[in-house]
């Protein structure tokens, strides 16, 4: 992602489902370009009676607009996440608005793990790992290799890959939040 000098930016999520538990984790920084505006924004929420989490990155007016089109859904489907997350993917593809906006959207519940795309793509992910934002490979990297070869849960791997994004990646710092799903 090439980070233009007039867009709000908020980056790296990591969502895991490991051992029946499902965590998203999400730094706090926003940037303005090249300057870090915000280090504590959280970029996670719980979504429909705390039963699905999710998480943006890109540009956070746009993540913000995506988030309040995806609650529309899960309210309409009552709570179903993949058809939440098709239906939303639909709206985005064909909406002129809405492919306009600059966003990720990383979505989850007990049972699917889902990144929904600004080109109105659902990608779920084989291994049950899914991160978005500039510090996202970095994030995905540790996190595939701490469920191969670590006996920590889901919280805990999402918690330690976030640290090595940060260290990493310049637009992800250490102030981050998880939220788990039991």
């Amino acid at each position: 992602m090439i980070h233009e000098p007039n867009k709000i930016y908020a980056t790296t999520i990591l969502g895991i489902r490991h051992k029946g538990k499902v965590a998203l984790a999400g730094d706090g920084q926003v940037t303005l370009g090249a300057t870090v505006m915000k280090h504590s924004a959280v970029k996670i929420r719980r979504l429909y009676n705390d039963q699905i989490l999710g998480g943006f990155a890109g540009a956070a007016a746009d993540a913000f607009t995506l988030f309040g089109r995806f609650e529309e859904k899960l309210e309409r489907y009552s709570g179903n996440l993949a058809k939440s997350a098709v239906e939303l993917a639909k709206d985005w593809r064909m909406d002129r608005y809405l492919r306009k906006l600059e966003a990720l959207l990383t979505v989850a519940d007990k049972n699917n793990i889902f990144i929904v795309s600004g080109t109105g793509d659902i990608i779920e992910p084989d291994d049950g790992i899914a991160a978005i934002g500039s510090g996202g490979p970095y994030a995905l990297a540790s996190a595939k290799s701490l469920v191969k070869y670590s006996d920590l849960d889901a919280k805990e791997i999402a918690l330690e890959s976030l640290k090595v994004a940060a260290d990493i990646c310049i637009y992800t710092n250490t102030n981050i939040t998880v939220e788990t799903l039991y």
